[in-house]
């Protein structure tokens, strides 16, 4: 192999079947959120509103609570085997849903699957700081994100579309859980945990991607100092309590805007759905512009405020979009101001995949599962902060929503400030960085 070679491409490989993985996913997760609707299930079943939304709620308790032991265990075991395991149980768990019968059986599968699917987003943030440049990082963050929206927007769609052609619920769900285990197999063929792994991988690629010598798995011990190290930095409760206002923010979107837009401004189920679908659309292209924005301003202003300048200043656009929304008469003009905070959530969202990996070192996976599980929980309170907003509020409960949802971004932004993407979680990583600087 001459000096002259150029490197190969085996890196865009690997972000194009994770974000394969990464659709699947969201296809698996929000599907049930459709099935419950559809008529054969509630003929079948005949379960209240109160057992339906324990089986919808309980996926994200343990999706959140094992988001930092899953993310250990690709840091240990590596991304490789741990996310192509990941894919296989929750792959698995939705096949077995479409076979139980009983609320029980539906409640135990659902936990299961949370759980299942805790590890893939803190494995993909792995894999991207090993595979991907610096300089790069964000964008291909986006892109991965980008395969879990398209997969959550779809999903409704896919979904109603599976059960009305095959007049059965549980058929959808086998379907998606086969489709699962197929992307499993391809992202096994596909990936290695890291570039020295990989046989096709050439030395130009190598020194591209900046992975000089292979590095050593997180142990059991160290993952305990990690523990500790997450505990102590402030750059990391900041970018946790960051995604969590984010999240509480975001959430009206998925949540309550189509009860709002039905209830509020007189919109029907069907149209409401379609404007929902435009919002999230709009997120779509946030991941994609996020990653090449944030890339540009690291470039720009270097590592720490080129990852700042992003994620604060979408906060602030977003709580002035948010700040908008009581006021304008139009369903239309109400949907753009939802469709920004949607473009300018996820126009953060790169910075934020891409602090994790800045900062976790060989802990990256654990450290994103850290981040993630504090996003969730604010995603889970939105959902019961709005209900307790409108009935506090009385007459003025929507605009007390909207500006809470507004404070919180505000909030999001400020909090971000502190944060720094020089300065490494782990001890030895510091070290190691301190070398090469000097």
């Amino acid at each position: 192999m001459t000096a002259t070679t150029p490197p190969t491409s085996i890196r865009s490989r690997i972000i194009w079947v994770t974000m394969l993985m990464a659709f699947i996913l969201y296809l698996d997760r929000i599907c049930m959120g459709e099935i419950v609707k559809s008529l054969s299930f509630n003929q079948e079943l005949a379960l209240s509103k109160e057992q339906i939304g324990q089986i919808l709620g309980s996926f994200f308790f343990t999706y959140a609570l094992f988001q930092v032991p899953a993310g250990w265990a690709s840091d240990r075991f590596g991304a490789r085997p741990m996310l192509t395991a990941y894919i296989v149980l929750w792959s698995l768990l939705t096949l077995a849903t479409g076979l139980v019968s009983s609320f029980a059986g539906l409640l135990l599968v659902r936990l299961l699957c949370g759980a299942a699917e805790a590890g893939a987003y803190p494995t993909s943030m792995a894999l991207v700081r090993k595979w991907i440049p610096l300089e790069s990082r964000a964008r291909a963050s986006g892109m991965v994100a980008l395969g879990g929206r398209i997969g959550g927007t779809l999903a409704p769609f896919l979904t109603i579309w599976l059960v009305v052609s095959f007049g059965n619920w549980r058929t959808s769900l086998w379907i998606d859980g086969v489709t699962g285990l197929f992307i499993a197999l391809l992202f096994w063929k596909v990936a290695r945990s890291s570039p020295h792994d990989h046989p096709k991988v050439n030395p130009a690629e190598l020194a591209l991607i900046g992975q000089i010598d292979a590095e050593k798995p997180l142990t059991t011990k160290e993952f305990k100092s990690a523990l500790k190290s997450f505990v102590k930095s402030r750059s990391l409760w900041c970018n946790s309590a960051a995604q969590s206002l984010q999240n509480l923010g975001w959430g009206f979107l998925v949540t309550w805007l189509p009860t709002y837009l039905v209830e509020e401004r007189g919109v029907g189920q069907v149209e409401g759905g379609r404007l929902l679908t435009y919002v999230l659309a709009f997120g779509m292209l946030g991941q994609v512009a996020g990653g090449y924005f944030c890339d540009w301003t690291t470039r720009r202003y270097g590592l720490r405020w080129g990852r700042l300048i992003p994620m604060s200043s979408s906060m602030f656009v977003c709580a002035a979009a948010y700040l908008c929304c009581p006021f304008v008469e139009s369903t239309v003009l109400l949907i753009a101001c939802c469709a920004a905070v949607s473009f300018c959530t996820d126009l953060a969202n790169p910075a934020m995949w891409s602090f994790m990996g800045d900062v976790g070192g060989r802990a990256t996976a654990a450290a994103g599962g850290w981040g993630n599980m504090w996003g969730n929980f604010g995603a889970s309170a939105g959902a019961l902060l709005v209900p307790w907003l409108l009935k506090v509020g009385g007459g003025d409960g929507k605009i007390l929503v909207f500006f809470t949802l507004a404070g919180a971004f505000v909030l999001a932004g400020l909090i971000i400030l502190p944060m720094d993407a020089t300065k490494k979680l782990l001890e030895e990583d510091n070290l190691i960085l301190s070398k090469t600087l000097s």
